[in-house]
């Protein structure tokens, strides 16, 4: 392809991760290369409404130049004024709406290729129970859990503390970890204000590590890290604020214990028919026991966040991850181009 590849990368969108979106967007955006890419921003509001920016421009005045619309199906501006005129669209979107299938949906439809993760996944990944259930059934270790839907009692048998979580949220937004009973009940009503299905989940005692994986048919996991937060648990702050954390790579784990995080972050990966690109969340018990706490089909994407962090140990730079998570998307593109439906 001589000219350059139009990219339309979408960011914000309706969820609490709002902000955390628009951080990740204008990280890749300063990423992409402008002698390979030709970038169209278009930026969703918490209230649903999108906007088109200039691929340069800072993200947070886009709303203060552009009239917006319901969908980004009419505009007048260059260089790609809709959806269906860009060659491929990378949604840097985290939380619903936007990491759970409903935007891979409207890509679809659109017949647009499209970064990382199909519409099932995505919907999968981001639904804690069910992701759970379908890690059970391939043999995966996770922590147990309780599921509570809306009137269910939160009961449970774990030994206390236990986390509570809403089911279908990210970046520890609504989590808590409750020592006792009366704990307990604040934070499952907590967690309703986010989501009508609710986890009461088991402590796992031992050391938190992340594993990155990058691809679609032949997938591979970067060197782990393990994650040191400054606080009683990886809540948002530990992961947002300034110094809340420390990332140490490679994580300080034996390593076939190492390995067995790699194998596990893999398995997981094709188990959930995730694609392009996701970041495994883990413990290691004490005993040396391996078991996912969660998958992210779209994990934080600053050129300092964990994901990249972990890649670029693994000796694949920002941008080359950029380059290969837009050439996996137009491959997967070409490739379904040719089923019959």
């Amino acid at each position: 392809m001589n000219r350059r590849v139009r990219v339309a990368v979408i960011a914000g969108g309706r969820s609490s991760e709002h902000a955390i979106s628009i951080a990740s967007a204008q990280s890749v955006i300063e990423a992409l290369d402008p002698e390979r890419y030709e970038t169209t921003v278009i930026e969703i509001g918490r209230d649903g409404k999108w906007e088109l920016a200039t691929a340069r421009q800072s993200l947070s005045s886009a709303e203060q130049e552009h009239t917006a619309q319901t969908l980004p199906v009419v505009a007048d501006r260059a260089p790609a004024a809709t959806l269906a005129e860009v060659d491929v669209v990378l949604p840097v979107l985290h939380g619903p709406f936007g990491e759970d299938g409903t935007v891979q949906g409207l890509l679809e439809l659109a017949g647009v290729p499209y970064v990382g993760s199909g519409v099932a996944a995505s919907a999968l990944c981001m639904d804690k129970d069910l992701c759970k259930a379908v890690l059970r059934d391939r043999g995966i270790p996770v922590a147990r859990n309780v599921t509570l839907r809306e009137g269910d009692a939160p009961e449970h048998s774990f030994s206390y503390p236990v986390f509570v979580k809403p089911a279908r949220l990210g970046s520890s937004v609504g989590i808590s970890k409750a020592h006792d009973e009366v704990e307990l009940e604040a934070a499952v009503a907590l967690a309703r204000r986010h989501d009508d299905k609710v986890l009461i989940e088991e402590c796992v005692a031992g050391t938190e590590v992340e594993c990155g994986v990058l691809g679609s048919r032949d997938p591979v996991a970067s060197v782990v890290g393990e994650i040191v937060a400054h606080a009683e648990w990886y809540d948002f702050s530990a992961k947002y604020d300034e110094g809340g954390m420390e990332l140490v790579i490679p994580a300080r784990i034996a390593p076939d214990i190492d390995q067995r995080v790699r194998d596990l972050a893999v398995e997981s990966f094709v188990a959930t028919e995730c694609e392009g690109m996701a970041r495994i969340d883990f413990f290691v018990r004490p005993d040396g026991e391996v078991v996912v706490n969660e998958i992210n089909t779209i994990p934080g994407f600053t050129s300092t966040s964990v994901y990249a962090k972990l890649f670029e140990a693994s000796g694949i730079t920002y941008a080359a991850l950029l380059d290969r998570l837009i050439d996996l998307a137009l491959e997967r593109h070409e490739r379904k181009s040719h089923l019959d439906y």
